[in-house]
């Protein structure tokens, strides 16, 4: 089974297709649309040396985008902007913490959008972040330092490319 790097186009892709394989994300989140953007900080030890942020938007269950967009993107299209360090994020994917109790200790930061909001949509979270964590997911932490440095020069020429 192919392993996706954390944080890479290819994770945001095959998530995206595995979504619309599987009926039942799409019919759980049939109520909700939404357009959500995940900052995630800056960590040079973890091999992603400037803040990157991709996007979620969802529309009655479809998902209509999943991929790295601009600053300028986020503040325009989102509803909400979140943001947390990259270990923050990958302790939500890899289901050791809990969405809303992130949000209301503050490990997990509302840029835009208001708290009662994301609260709101909480319940929701289980369901994106199974459908982000289809397949098998590999994190900088776990990365050797080779992989670390590939990563790092990987994650900043797409980030170029994409004008992220």
């Amino acid at each position: 089974m192919t392993v996706y790097q954390y944080c890479t186009p290819e994770w945001l892709a095959e998530s995206a297709i595995r979504y619309q394989e599987n009926p039942k994300f799409k019919s759980s989140l049939q109520k909700l649309t939404i357009k959500m953007a995940f900052r995630i900080t800056a960590d040079p030890a973890l091999g992603i040396d400037q803040e990157i942020i991709f996007a979620a938007y969802v529309d009655k269950g479809e998902l209509t985008n999943l991929a790295f967009i601009s600053e300028a993107e986020a503040e325009k299209e989102a509803d909400y902007i979140l943001a947390a360090t990259p270990q923050q994020w990958s302790k939500l994917l890899r289901k050791e913490s809990m969405f809303a109790g992130d949000v209301l200790v503050g490990k997990i930061t509302i840029e835009k959008g208001s708290k009662p909001g994301v609260i709101k949509i909480a319940p929701h979270s289980t369901t994106f972040v199974d459908a982000l964590t289809q397949v098998d997911l590999q994190f900088p932490d776990e990365m050797s330092p080779e992989e670390l440095a590939q990563y790092r020069d990987y994650v900043n020429e797409f980030r170029a490319e994409l004008a992220v």
